[in-house]
């Protein structure tokens, strides 16, 4: 319990103290004083007066010690804490003040919240303390520099199948786009640059790690070793193709902004799925369009200079030609070609001894050499072949044995006789 003969007052208080006693001794005007703190002279003067009536405790501020006028109710202080309590737990304060704000019309501040929850003894999640890194001055144009990558995790947390978010984020200004797919490979690497690039444009440069997706670990052949070349990947070749340069991140931390994108998302995306009972990749697809506008409204950030490098994206044709997965195939003597298991005919006759193959997007197959078109149509299955019957083994035979009173048997006992005459005859 406080004394009651203690006063507490801030340090501009007691200089305010200080100064009146100086007036009220007559060794300061009111004018003097009002310049001092800053106040008027009609002030000066109910402060003096103040203070002869209450003594010290007169320059003191009268609402000390009693409530504000702008608090919040109580029954809204408790609302806020069931809802944090039953719906919110596992949010971030400041995920968790935004949805109390725009679902239940209760707008607080982060700081407000965690007061109360630290007051009612309610467990909330606390921010984790960072790994120094070095910083990174952020490139001046949007669309100098596009990080991409991909991120496993639940999701759904359990709701539904297992996805990867495929994420792109502007190195100038944070702008994020991504688009969920049943997993992280060529197919969806291409599906997701196309789309990209049809709603912003080309970048100058994009920014990959070491997925066997991004980059080709194959030995270099004959030819690529004679023309000093890599072997490139799929996404390496489209992207050589768009001419957008490639750069491959040593480690996950080269790459950070896209790292913290997904720590970000993996807490407020997977929250927001679980509100609207969202379960499956199309609709989760679906909310994104709607989410991503307003993530970026609010996330992003201005560049340093007002430039946008995003060239103008090649027509639908042309990105349909340069983002498939491109194969080469060997014509043989019946101007056939196998690919994947499948036999294909090619209609007319060709000079071409190896001929590229194009699997789109759509799903459809298109056979050129030197870029022409070629006609073709796939053989169901080869007619089987003839299969020889096997030679008639015949039963194996025992040796045979001739009988004691064989003519051979005979021959030799007369020769052998006329050598010894001992031997007996049969």
């Amino acid at each position: 319990m406080a004394d009651k003969d203690m006063i507490t007052m801030s340090r501009r208080e007691a200089k305010r103290l200080h100064i009146l006693h100086q007036v009220v001794e007559k060794r300061m005007t009111q004018g003097e004083a009002a310049g001092l703190m800053g106040l008027s002279d009609r002030q000066v003067r109910r402060l003096i007066q103040r203070v002869r009536t209450e003594g010290e405790e007169g320059v003191c501020h009268r609402a000390r010690g009693r409530p504000s006028n702008h608090r919040i109710p109580k029954r809204v202080k408790a609302r806020a804490l069931r809802l944090f309590r039953d719906r919110y737990g596992d949010f971030n304060l400041t995920h968790a003040t935004e949805k109390l704000g725009a679902v239940h019309g209760i707008l607080l501040h982060a700081e407000t919240l965690r007061l109360w929850l630290k007051a009612a003894d309610i467990p909330y999640r606390k921010r984790r303390a960072r790994k120094h890194r070095q910083w990174r001055e952020r490139r001046a144009h949007r669309g100098e520099l596009v990080q991409i990558d991909g991120s496993h995790h639940d999701w759904f947390e359990g709701r539904g199948p297992a996805c990867v978010f495929l994420g792109y984020i502007d190195d100038a200004t944070n702008t994020v786009w991504g688009r969920f797919y049943d997993y992280e490979g060529t197919g969806p690497a291409l599906d997701s640059l196309k789309r990209y690039i049809r709603q912003y444009g080309l970048p100058q440069s994009v920014y990959l790690d070491k997925h066997t997706t991004y980059k080709s670990w194959a030995k270099p052949t004959l030819d690529e070793q004679l023309t000093d070349q890599q072997p490139l990947s799929q996404v390496e070749r489209s992207l050589a193709e768009l001419g957008i340069d490639v750069i491959h991140a040593n480690s996950p931390q080269a790459k950070g902004r896209v790292e913290r994108l997904f720590k970000t998302l993996q807490d407020r995306l997977v929250r927001e799925l679980r509100l609207l009972g969202i379960k499956s990749v199309a609709e989760a697809n679906a909310f994104l369009e709607r989410y991503l506008p307003q993530y970026n409204r609010r996330f992003r950030k201005v560049a340093a200079s007002a430039a946008d490098l995003h060239r103008p994206a090649p027509s639908s044709r042309e990105l349909d030609r340069i983002l498939c997965i491109r194969e080469e195939r060997t014509v043989k003597n019946d101007f056939t070609i196998a690919h994947h298991g499948t036999l294909y005919q090619l209609v007319q006759a060709t000079r071409a001894k190896k001929v590229t193959v194009d699997e789109r997007l759509d799903g459809t197959l298109h056979i050129t050499y030197h870029g022409q078109e070629l006609r073709y149509r796939a053989i169901p299955a080869r007619p089987p072949k003839a299969t020889p019957e096997p030679p008639v083994r015949l039963p194996a035979k025992h040796p045979w044995i001739p009988p004691v009173d064989h003519p051979w048997r005979r021959r030799l006992l007369r020769k052998r006789r006329t050598r010894d005459p001992c031997v007996a005859a049969p």
